[in-house]
């Protein structure tokens, strides 16, 4: 239970953004410098993004579209959580999600999840969906779009950030 608790930051917070009620999992941006995807980091973003589109049709939700601005947010947490061991959605300078979101371009963010350690796409999207704060927000079916970025640590360790918006 502990290592569970470890791995999955279960922060509800709600946002101005959000004004239509719906859960918002809060975090932070990150000036962490993250270069394109490697090859087993891309296939894993897209393996998440499959398994989450799976999720939802199940729950009735129309499938979220990736997006190539909340991917840029979501891989920069990532990245600057990979580089610095933290595990927080409070990134560099005591950032929030909706700011880092509203950095890349897009205008209407409404939540964040983050993992670390999973070894496979399965593994983290089953974590997050036996976590009642990151299923509210993977089955908001007022949210339409998505980017997952994972970044491996040095260690090898996978950081995980899910970034939705309307």
């Amino acid at each position: 239970m502990r290592q569970f608790l470890r791995r999955l930051a279960v922060t509800a917070l709600l946002a101005p953004v959000v004004a239509l009620g719906a859960a918002t999992m809060m975090s932070s941006p990150a000036q962490a410098a993250t270069a394109t995807a490697s090859v087993s980091e891309q296939a894993l973003q897209n393996e998440i993004n499959d398994l989450i589109n799976d999720e939802r049709a199940k729950g009735g939700c129309s499938p979220l579209k990736a997006n190539a601005q909340l991917t840029e947010a979501a891989r920069e947490h990532s990245g600057y959580m990979a580089q610095t061991g933290t595990f927080s959605h409070t990134g560099r300078g005591g950032s929030k999600f909706a700011a880092r979101v509203k950095a890349t371009g897009y205008a209407q963010p409404s939540a964040e999840n983050i993992a670390w350690g999973y070894r496979t796409a399965a593994d983290v999207v089953d974590g997050w969906m036996n976590s009642p704060g990151h299923r509210t927000n993977i089955m908001n079916c007022a949210s339409k779009s998505v980017g997952v970025g994972v970044v491996f640590a040095d260690s090898g360790a996978p950081y995980y950030t899910q970034d939705f918006g309307f």
